[in-house]
């Protein structure tokens, strides 16, 4: 350490053994007329494992259950949240802030679908304008009072997850994936990203997992053998549910009728959430 030091490390540039290194803190608070009590992230290694049809389910389930909840639609350039609700309009502003769209159920709906002109627009922008926005989502959106809010995040570990992992306190996320066998790897990616940013796993859904058919009632597994036990002991995670292939549940998202869908699959994993501890905004 030099005689002269200031202890401000940021502006100095020698390797001393007292050098302290500075944190840049990225979070963000919500907007000031939200109070949201729990944060949950969903989120996968890889598209097409229906990520986006299990935050609508899960959503769907804890209103069921009497809970005030939301989702913010974090998948800017691949929004589907509001299709599988079957929402039209748009969302509204005012001087103080955006307004959240509200289901046929009352669940508030963020996406960036309520804010383009034509649902078909496409989102052709760049990664830091995308993490903008959905910082955005959380900081200028007026949720009000919110007891599980829910983020479908886009596939992968880039930009977005990173962006909703500093800048808002999530807590906990769910990992969705599917049989396959390459997925492990891509969980893996996936479930060590979090680990990395210390954000709590809930644990693992494993969508697509099998087909009861409904002649013999005989269970097939169509994508092959089920790999994600073998995930979840390497991870010391918990497999919260296994969703079949059921051509109703993806005949309610493509109606807008996910609010309709019927089954028992997350009730496990709702009573693990009533169990996570409110968060204040302040």
């Amino acid at each position: 350490m030099s005689e002269n030091c200031n202890q401000n490390c940021s502006s100095c540039s020698k390797d001393c053994a007292e050098r302290k290194e500075q944190k840049i803190d990225f979070s963000e608070k919500p907007h000031e007329l939200s109070n949201i009590k729990r944060v949950i992230g969903i989120i996968s290694g890889k598209g097409g494992v229906g990520k986006s049809m299990v935050t609508s389910m899960l959503a769907v389930t804890m209103n069921r259950m009497g809970y005030h909840t939301a989702i913010l639609d974090a998948d800017v350039t691949g929004p589907s949240i509001p299709k599988a609700f079957g929402i039209k309009g748009k969302a509204a502003s005012s001087e103080l802030g955006l307004f959240p769209v509200k289901t046929k159920t009352g669940i508030d709906i963020m996406s960036v679908n309520l804010l383009l002109k034509n649902d078909t627009d496409p989102v052709v922008w760049r990664g830091p304008i995308i993490g903008n926005t959905v910082k955005q989502f959380w900081t200028d959106v007026i949720w009000g009072d919110v007891d599980f809010m829910f983020i479908d995040m886009p596939p992968g570990t880039g930009d977005v997850p990173l962006t909703v992992f500093q800048s808002i306190a999530v807590d906990g996320i769910i990992v969705v994936t599917s049989p396959q066998e390459l997925v492990s790897m891509i969980v893996s990616k996936a479930v060590r990203m979090a680990e990395i940013m210390n954000i709590p796993i809930i644990g693992l859904v494993e969508n697509m997992s099998y087909f009861k058919c409904p002649d013999n009632n005989k269970i097939y597994k169509i994508f092959g053998d089920s790999h994600i036990e073998e995930i979840a002991d390497k991870h010391n995670l918990k497999v919260l549910a296994k969703l079949p292939v059921d051509p109703k549940i993806s005949a309610a998202g493509d109606r807008g009728m996910i609010e309709l869908f019927d089954g028992d699959w997350f009730e496990p994993v709702a009573k693990i959430l009533e169990q996570l501890e409110e968060k204040t905004n302040d």
